[in-house]
């Protein structure tokens, strides 16, 4: 008998490379050159604008792909029938949706249908990195967009997730420990709101004093920022890298080697046996980083991907397209003419003019029956 374990590494082994092998570099080559230049112009000038786009389109990939896979499902507006993944309460604080919206509307100027919104989001996020500073790494474009997107779905880990089980997670979607060690220094340009690790600086799992493993000096500069007054709605919030906040480089995993990690999974990289080596390689060899976070990004985004006649291209990013009606077999709706029953053939006279009865049979009055 089959077992869910089994299924999985079917899908991996087998159903997944037959997806990754219908994607590739330059997909809209063809169908929409100028596709991948303007999305770059687009993310340029907001970044100008706004140099934490980075950090914004990065979790917004990372939750994206991280729920049904790789298909734009976070983009979803929610219904009158269905709360969509965006009302989740780990999406409450993904932003950037606007930029989506933008680029999607050029591209349908460009060449309307084509482009999907899971490629714009996979795209927008390589060039955003790289306006920080992070590596240009080659992104494998062909994605389709899915047909689902339900807050119930919405499963993410949170930042007091223990390495362990974090592991687990990252794994049930294919990618490795060093790839999970990659992806989280991201946080090199994130930040986080109080809320999520204000714990650690006073009541650590419930003990009355803060996490022994921070930083004494952190925690009260720490505590001044999130004692202030904020007007951001989800309250103040800090910066997960304390020395380059906006910059793309390896400095975040520095910081957790002096642990100065400011959420509990970041600090715990640095001190858990399977992650720690990885934490010390990154720290003392950026590009050593910035080629492994190229890579774990590339995989990451190829997630679950639907391709070939899977899912659609939207229109708008923020709903599913409408649905089409069906070509009506008779044009019009004219009600077909109900065909009439086909007379039975007379019988051919036989000698003298008369039927002749079939032998050994008497002859019996019959009815026709008309259906």
């Amino acid at each position: 008998m089959r077992t869910k374990g089994s299924f999985v590494l079917f899908f991996f082994f087998f159903i997944f490379p037959l997806a990754l092998a219908q994607l590739r570099p330059g997909f809209y080559g063809t169908s929409c050159p100028r596709a991948e230049s303007i999305v770059s112009d687009l993310v340029q000038k907001r970044f100008s604008a706004d140099n934490s786009v980075p950090a914004a389109l990065l979790r917004m990939h990372f939750h994206d792909c991280f729920v049904t896979g790789c298909d734009a499902s976070i983009l979803i507006d929610s219904t009158n029938q269905t709360q969509s993944e965006k009302e989740s309460g780990a999406n409450q604080t993904v932003r950037e949706f606007e930029l989506i919206d933008e680029i999607k509307k050029a591209l349908e100027a460009e060449c309307p249908s084509t482009v999907s919104c899971a490629d714009i989001i996979t795209l927008a996020t390589r060039d955003a990195v790289t306006l920080a500073g992070g590596p240009r790494y080659t992104v494998l474009t062909g994605r389709r967009d899915g047909l689902r997107s339900n807050v119930d779905d919405v499963d993410l880990p949170g930042p007091q997730i223990s390495v362990p089980d974090a592991q687990q997670v990252f794994q049930a979607k294919g990618l490795t420990s060093d790839e999970m060690v990659s992806l989280l220094g991201a946080h090199t340009v994130g930040f986080a709101h109080c809320s999520f690790f204000k714990d650690r600086l006073t009541n650590f799992q419930g003990t009355g004093l803060p996490d022994p493993t921070m930083n004494v000096t952190l925690i009260p500069k720490l505590r001044r920022i999130c004692d202030a007054a904020s007007t951001d709605n989800f309250g103040p919030k800090t910066f997960l890298d304390q020395s380059t906040n906006f910059v793309f480089d390896n400095k975040f995993h520095s910081e957790i080697l002096s642990r100065r990690g400011i959420l509990q999974i970041d600090q715990e990289l640095g001190l858990d046996r399977s992650t720690a080596p990885m934490v010390s390689k990154f720290a003392f060899n950026s590009d050593e980083f910035l080629r492994s976070f190229a890579s774990a990004m590339v995989n990451m985004g190829n997630i679950q991907v639907l391709v070939g006649n899977a899912g659609e291209i939207r229109q708008n990013c923020r709903a599913f397209n409408p649905l089409k009606a069906p070509t009506p077999s008779n044009p019009g709706n004219t009600p077909k003419p109900i065909p009439k029953p086909k007379p039975k053939p007379r019988p051919r006279p036989g000698k003298g003019g008369r039927k002749q009865k079939p032998p050994g049979k008497e002859r019996k009055n019959k009815i026709p029956r008309i259906f």
